[in-house]
């Protein structure tokens, strides 16, 4: 029997909710945008610490966490929720007439438990659902549709490059022959078909974690929003308007860390460009070092383990 990942047998719990409700530096009176509202966990603590005057705005594509919005939006006047992707984060905000007005963008990258534990989101290996890993259902190809259409060498460069996973052709190898013989359509097939493959068990971690990761990150484009959505956060912050990320893995993180560096350094101009200083100069500026959960957090909420946070304030420029 595979090993048990820990982060899927828990219930919701927020990673890093002080931390990240301390980087946000709220203002009592300020706009705020959780971009990945979930179940809600930051954006109540962020409600606990607006005023009467202070605004909230959720946004989410999966239809499970809209419904969870809507509920909260019922009750408190000061929030609201749009159903849409972190990449489509500059027009939401424009609709609000919010643009250079936001005092803090939060993003809680990844999947949530409440997604990993429905068996019929397709997201767990651990559970037998329907193969589908789409943050909303409505939309595009599901994870099964995919991989009953990929070549081999398709399957092996998303395992790759989405999961950074070692043994990337043969796990595409095996899902290739085994999808010959019956349509790999729920998750547990899949999960026996890399786990059958994976010469290497990682102690404590089921061998089909990084695969599913991979093909979850692919067919919900998420690095791609990612990098759009960064982008966006910047041009819609006010001055001094902070930007907190929380990722929970290196791709990811790797990524906000080499934006936030090349934001905060300016445009990379050649040095002989004829341009005054005042022309490139950085558009955030990083706060702090890399924030990782506490040894309690991690004890309570095993899922936290892998969790890191980044924040950087919008400079005047």
């Amino acid at each position: 029997m595979a090993p048990i990942d820990e982060e899927e047998t828990l219930a919701h719990q927020p990673v890093l909710l002080r931390e990240a409700i301390q980087a946000l530096a709220i203002r009592r009176d300020g706009l705020y945008v959780d971009a990945t509202f979930g179940r809600g966990g930051h954006a109540q603590a962020i409600l606990d610490a607006l005023s009467s005057e202070g605004r909230l705005l959720g946004v989410d594509k999966d239809p499970e966490a809209i419904a969870a919005g809507r509920a909260l939006a019922q009750q408190d006047r000061r929030f609201s929720i749009v159903q849409a992707s972190i990449g489509e984060l500059a027009r939401v905000v424009a609709e609000q007439g919010w643009l250079k007005r936001v005092n803090g963008v939060l993003f809680d990258l990844g999947v949530s438990s409440p997604q990993l534990e429905s068996a019929k989101r397709g997201f767990s290996f651990l559970q037998d659902g329907p193969l589908d890993m789409r943050m909303n259902p409505s939309v595009g190809q599901s994870a099964g549709e995919w991989l009953a259409n990929a070549t081999e060498k398709e399957i092996a460069a998303v395992l790759k490059t989405y999961g950074e996973e070692r043994f990337c052709r043969r796990i595409a190898r095996a899902i290739v022959q085994a999808r010959e013989i019956n349509p790999l359509t729920r998750t547990r097939q899949l999960a026996e078909v890399v786990a059958k493959a994976n010469p290497s068990w990682e102690p404590g971690r089921h061998p089909a974690t990084r695969s599913f990761q991979a093909i979850r990150i692919f067919i919900n484009n998420e690095l791609e929003e990612l990098r759009a959505a960064l982008e966006q956060a910047v041009a819609v912050l006010a001055v001094k308007g902070r930007l907190v990320v929380i990722g929970f893995h290196s791709l990811e993180d790797r990524m906000v860390k080499r934006f936030f560096r090349q934001k905060s350094r300016g445009e990379n101009l050649p040095p002989d460009l004829p341009v005054m200083q005042d022309h490139f100069q950085a558009s955030l500026q990083v706060l702090g070092k890399l924030i990782w959960p506490t040894p309690e957090e991690v004890s309570q909420n095993p899922r936290a383990r892998s969790a890191r946070l980044r924040v950087a304030e919008r400079s005047a420029h």
